[in-house]
């Protein structure tokens, strides 16, 4: 196996992204076979090299992991609910390595939600930079006017800015509500309820369904798959990794 820099061993087992691993070489708290490091270009092979960090040793086996979960409703997205709710680490827990959710799913929503221990790529599918493409199902109350339609694809006014283009297509309609397919650029907090609100047709349920090339495909709530190499490899060159 060819080595790599530390920095980039340890973003990939989920210690932390590749920038914040720099530091922790810096502070002396990665060691490789028992001698501290402090040298950025310090390369390794995890796996023939004994690295750890604060003491601890990193395993092979805890590299490039990525699952896809169908989040269910009424399920924090955290590791620990200090309320005692359901989180999703319920879901996740038979997994000996640390895995970390990618962004969040509110409690009420449901959908699509990456866990990695890959700490740069969860770090680049988050940042507005890459603008990682993001699919909801939404249900609105009401049936929104060609207007409101518009004023969700072009951008809606809200307290933190406007909001960049989306991709809409109406799916849907009954007699009290609207199911739209929403494609976002960008991840503000509770972004999808603030624009539909804005717009006057509060969301009454929401699923996503697809991050960057990655679908829920036939999971159903509470049951996760682990990507196969190649998916992983898709999603990381998605964000500009190799």
């Amino acid at each position: 196996m060819k080595p790599e820099r530390l920095q980039k061993i340890l973003s990939k087992a989920g210690i932390t992204s590749r920038r914040k691993a720099e530091g922790l070489i810096l502070q002396g708290r990665v060691s490789v076979n028992g001698k501290i490091v402090r040298e950025l270009g310090t390369k390794a092979v995890l796996g023939r090299d004994e690295i750890r960090v604060d003491g601890e040793t990193l395993k092979p086996e805890s590299e490039g992991v990525v699952l896809v979960l169908f989040k269910p409703r009424r399920c924090v997205t955290t590791l620990h609910d200090p309320q005692g709710r359901p989180t999703v680490a319920d879901f996740v827990n038979k997994f000996p390595m640390r895995l970390y959710p990618v962004g969040r799913l509110d409690y009420d929503a449901e959908g699509l939600l990456l866990l990695t221990n890959d700490g740069e790529l969860a770090h680049r599918l988050q940042h507005p930079r890459y603008k990682v493409p993001k699919t909801y199902l939404v249900k609105v109350r009401g049936h929104p006017p060609a207007e409101a339609l518009a004023i969700l694809q072009q951008g809606v006014n809200l307290e933190d800015g406007i909001t960049a283009p989306a991709e809409l297509i109406v799916i849907e309609d009954d007699q009290k509500a609207t199911w739209l397919s929403l494609t976002l650029r960008e991840g503000r907090k509770h972004q999808v309820k603030r624009m539909c609100a804005a717009v006057g047709h509060p969301v009454l349920r929401l699923r996503r369904t697809k991050v960057g090339p990655i679908e829920l495909d036939d999971l159903r709530p509470g049951e996760i798959r682990r990507l196969k190499s190649r998916a992983v490899r898709s999603l990381r060159k998605n964000v500009g990794l190799k």
